[in-house]
């Protein structure tokens, strides 16, 4: 995001976890530098009690988000936590793909999350895992701000 931004690209993020109130690192900084950030959920977790909420909140995000992708107006979009939607069955994987066929030639579409969709990561043209190999959780030290937040 930052390096799109560093390069003149208009960027935006559509953040599908955190809360519409969450003020943390990377909004802060996108803030400041001038890119929308669009956060539309509830914070949910695997053990959180109302998931009803949370797939209406993530339904409601992908339809701003898909319209955000065919409008033509951004070079890059991060669709942070996103696989977590599809995962839960909120949004259909079919669908998601058949939006990014649809996407401007030019748009770069990050999505971010733990168990993407096997049929996503076969359409996508790049992609990454991350695997925790330590971390100071483990050891009991809470998250700390700008380090994990």
């Amino acid at each position: 995001m930052v390096r799109a931004w560093g390069r003149g690209m208009n960027v935006t993020m559509f953040q599908y976890i955190k809360h519409s109130t969450a003020n943390f690192g990377e909004q802060r900084a996108a803030q400041k530098m001038g890119i929308e950030v669009r956060s539309m959920g509830d914070g949910f977790t695997w053990r959180s009690k109302d998931l009803d909420q949370s797939a209406d909140l993530a339904r409601a995000q992908w339809e701003d988000s898909k319209e955000a992708i065919l409008s033509g107006k951004y070079d890059v979009m991060v669709l942070d936590e996103f696989t977590y939607p599809m995962h839960y069955g909120w949004i259909e994987t079919a669908e998601v793909i058949e939006v990014l066929k649809a996407r401007p030639e030019m748009l770069h579409v990050i999505i971010t999350g733990r168990n993407a969709p096997e049929e996503l990561m076969e359409y996508a043209d790049l992609v990454t895992e991350m695997n925790v190999v330590k971390h100071p959780y483990q050891q009991g030290i809470k998250a700390q701000p700008g380090i994990e937040f």
